[in-house]
C-alpha cells in the first residue's frame, strides 16, 4: 500500500493525462484544486456550468483561461447532465461534483440513457494520511450506502478492491469493522463479518483478504490487537476498514478530517469511471487529493 499521499501523487503522474469534466464548477475551491490537479500534469480540465462566473472567479485567483475548456451551462441539472453524459462517452475522462448538491449529480449518474453505471452498486471510498498509521488508510462507505447489508457489503468490498488493484496492491486486507471482535447475533455487525470472511474463504469475494470482526482499536493498532488476543495478518495492519453502517463511516471521516488533520481523498465508484465526490465543505488541498486519486483509478 502506499505510504502517503506524495506517493499517490507520483502515482497519478506515471500514467496518461486524464480529462477531468467538472459539474457546476463555478466554486472558488474547486477551481483552485482543478488548477493545482493540471499545473501538476496530472488532469486537462473542462468545466461545466456559469462561465461569466467561472471566467470572474479565474481573474480573481490568477488562473489562465487559456488552458481549460469552458461548457456554458446555467442550470444545475443540465450541467450534470452535459458532465455526466460528456465523461460517459469518452474513455479517460473522470467526473467531478462541483458547487451543487450530490443529489442533483447522482440523479444525472443514474440516468439509465447514459449508461454511467456499470457496476451493481455505486459506493464511496476515502483514504486517509494519518500520522499515527504506518500507511494510507482506506475506509467505506460513509456517503453513499446506508444501512447495507450482507449482500450489498460485498458489492462495496469488490468496488473498494478494484481500487486497491489500480493503486498496485494485489491482495488488499480488509477489516469489517463492529462495536466488539466476537460474532454476537444479537449484533448485525459481527453476523455480517462472519459471512464475509465465509465469502472470502470459499473465493465467492476474490482479489482480497477479509477478517473481523474487528474493533477499530484492533483493526488498526498490532499493540492493541495483542492486548486482545486477536490474531491473524489483517489485524493491526488493515489496508481497508469497512464500516457497518453510513453514520459510523460518516463520523469517522469527518472525525479523521477536523479532529486528527488527516490528508485525505474521496471518490465513489461503480461508474464507468470514479467521480470527484467531496463535501462543499472540505478543503482545496482534499479536493486536490481526490482529483489525484480519480486519475489513478481511472
Amino acid at each position: 500500500m502506499l505510504k502517503d499521499m506524495k506517493e499517490l501523487v507520483l502515482k497519478a503522474k506515471e500514467g496518461d493525462l486524464k480529462t477531468l469534466v467538472v459539474a457546476c464548477a463555478d466554486d472558488k475551491h474547486v477551481l483552485k484544486a482543478v488548477e493545482k490537479a493540471r499545473l501538476e500534469d496530472i488532469i486537462r480540465p473542462i468545466l461545466v456550468g456559469n462561465k461569466e462566473i467561472i471566467l470572474m472567479l479565474f481573474e480573481s485567483l490568477d488562473i489562465n483561461e487559456e488552458y481549460y475548456e469552458i461548457i456554458d451551462v446555467i442550470d444545475h441539472e443540465n450541467a450534470c447532465d452535459y458532465a455526466v453524459k460528456l465523461t460517459s462517452e469518452n474513455k479517460g475522462y473522470v467526473l467531478m461534483k462541483g458547487y451543487v448538491d450530490t443529489k442533483v449529480i447522482l440523479k444525472s449518474v443514474l440516468k439509465a440513457e447514459y449508461e454511467f453505471k456499470v457496476s451493481p452498486r455505486l459506493s464511496h471510498v476515502s483514504i486517509f494520511e494519518l500520522k499515527n498509521y504506518h500507511k494510507l488508510l482506506m475506509m467505506t462507505d460513509g456517503a453513499m450506502n446506508m444501512y447495507p447489508n450482507v449482500d450489498e457489503k460485498q458489492e462495496i468490498i469488490e468496488n473498494a478492491t478494484k481500487v486497491f488493484h489500480k493503486l498496485g496492491v494485489a491482495e488488499p486486507k480488509i477489516g469489517v469493522i463492529a462495536a466488539i471482535e466476537k460474532l454476537n447475533e444479537k449484533m448485525q455487525p459481527t453476523v455480517d463479518a462472519v459471512e464475509l470472511i465465509k465469502r472470502n474463504r470459499e473465493k465467492k469475494i476474490t482479489g482480497c483478504l477479509i477478517d473481523g470482526p474487528f474493533g477499530l482499536d484492533n483493526a488498526i493498532s498490532k499493540k492493541a490487537a495483542e492486548h486482545k488476543g486477536v490474531s491473524g495478518d489483517v489485524a493491526g495492519d488493515v489496508d481497508m476498514i469497512l464500516m457497518p453502517q453510513i453514520e459510523s463511516g460518516n463520523i469517522l471521516c469527518k472525525s479523521m478530517m477536523f479532529l486528527a488533520d488527516a490528508k485525505s481523498a474521496s471518490i465513489v465508484v461503480g461508474g464507468k469511471s470514479p467521480i470527484v465526490l467531496t463535501s462543499r465543505a472540505d478543503s482545496t488541498e482534499s479536493k486536490f487529493y481526490s482529483i489525484t486519486l480519480a486519475a489513478v483509478v481511472a
